[in-house]
C-alpha cells in the first residue's frame, strides 16, 4: 500500500488514491502553494495585514486621532494600503481593507493620523 504524502499514514481505498483523507490532500496542496508564492507578494501581504491589525487596535470607536510615531513604533507603514477614498473636502484617506487613515500636521507641528472605519456611504460618495 501507498503512504500519504502529507502524514505518512497508509492510504486505503481505490487504486490511484494518493491521500488518506480530504484534510491531508488540502493541507498538502496548501503547504506546497504557500512555499511557491513570491517573496514580494508575501512581504506586501504581511505588511497589509499588520497595518490593518494596528489600525483596528487604535480605532475601536470608529474614529480616532493618533500620533504617527505611535503607529510607526508598532510597525505601521503608510506606504502599504489597499484603496483610497476622497471625502467632500478633498481629503484623501488611505485604507487597509476597512480601516482608513489620513495624515495631517496639527497646529503644534505634530504629525498625526485621523483614523476611520469604512462605511457604506463612502462607496458612492466619489
Amino acid at each position: 500500500m501507498k503512504a500519504c504524502p502529507n502524514c505518512g499514514e497508509e492510504v486505503i481505498g481505490r487504486e490511484g488514491k494518493k491521500f488518506c483523507s480530504a484534510y491531508c490532500k488540502s493541507n498538502f496542496h496548501y503547504q506546497r502553494n504557500k512555499e511557491n508564492e513570491s517573496s514580494l507578494f508575501k512581504k506586501i501581504d504581511k505588511q497589509l495585514k499588520l497595518n490593518r491589525r494596528i489600525l483596528k487596535n487604535y480605532n475601536r470607536a470608529g474614529k480616532a486621532m493618533v500620533r504617527t510615531e505611535g503607529l510607526a513604533n508598532h510597525g505601521f507603514s503608510p506606504n502599504y494600503f489597499t484603496h483610497y477614498w476622497k471625502n467632500g473636502k478633498g481629503n484623501v484617506y488611505l485604507f487597509c481593507y476597512e480601516y482608513g487613515f489620513l495624515s495631517f500636521t496639527d497646529a503644534k507641528g505634530i504629525k498625526k493620523y485621523t483614523l476611520i472605519k469604512w462605511q457604506e456611504h463612502m462607496e458612492f460618495a466619489n
